[in-house]
């Protein structure tokens, strides 16, 4: 069932979206999926003498955050934030502008990876996005702590310019130097689920196991943000 910040952020992309009739030019270099798509959640209940934290991803994203969220219960508000867009792609930066704007919360923490769309993209394309992508979270929610994660393997690579390893590996790394040179923290998540390649469900998304496991992970990296460490 969707919630009420998923319609509601729905709302404001139509909002945005030109009207009949006045069809507005796509940004330059714009490539799109057969499906696009954004997807929203919050707490029921947010305490207001919580931190928090944002999960902002994709559909992998989307697979762990309900066991993130119930472990964080009590330590911190668990928002989710996924998308299609990735990185390099000229519609991610209005997209979170949106979100932040219609959620309104000061997050401190802030973990994020959308790397598992964008294939029209050139991995270079990617790369070069990921500074922006930074710069944009800053300005979005300024003071979060960032924690990037790794995108995690596929079990079979496509065959139709979709997700394969390599290019994962290539992406991974482009965005870890990133990472490494800015003090941001990494989440390994490829080298987790590396050794859990029986967890997956299909080739990219994973079993409710699979996802608890790196719900885990997860949690524990946001834990030493909260903490400081």
């Amino acid at each position: 069932m969707r919630t009420w910040l998923t319609i509601l952020l729905l709302g404001v992309l139509q909002m945005i979206a030109p009207a009949p009739g006045f069809a507005k030019p796509s940004p330059p270099g714009m490539i799109t999926e057969k499906v696009e798509w954004t997807w929203a959640e919050k707490p029921q209940a947010p305490n207001p003498a919580l931190p928090n934290v944002l999960l902002l991803g994709d559909s992998i994203t989307r697979g762990y955050y309900p066991v993130a969220a119930e472990k964080l219960a009590g330590q911190a508000n668990c928002y989710l934030f996924a998308t299609s867009a990735s990185s390099g792609d000229p519609r991610l930066a209005g997209q979170l502008q949106a979100y932040f704007h219609m959620v309104a919360v000061r997050f401190t923490v802030i973990h994020f990876n959308n790397g598992m769309h964008g294939w029209g993209y050139t991995d270079a394309q990617y790369a070069e996005g990921l500074p922006g992508l930074l710069q944009d979270l800053r300005d979005d929610a300024p003071g979060a702590k960032l924690i990037w994660a790794s995108t995690t393997p596929v079990q079979n690579d496509s065959e139709t310019g979709g997700a394969t390893n390599a290019r994962i590996e290539t992406r991974n790394a482009a965005a870890a130097k990133l990472m490494q040179a800015n003090h941001i923290p990494i989440d390994d998540q490829y080298t987790l689920m590396t050794a859990h390649e029986n967890l997956h469900n299909g080739d990219v998304h994973y079993t409710a196991a699979g996802s608890t496991i790196q719900a885990e992970q997860v949690v524990n990296s946001i834990d030493s943000a909260l903490r400081g460490q």
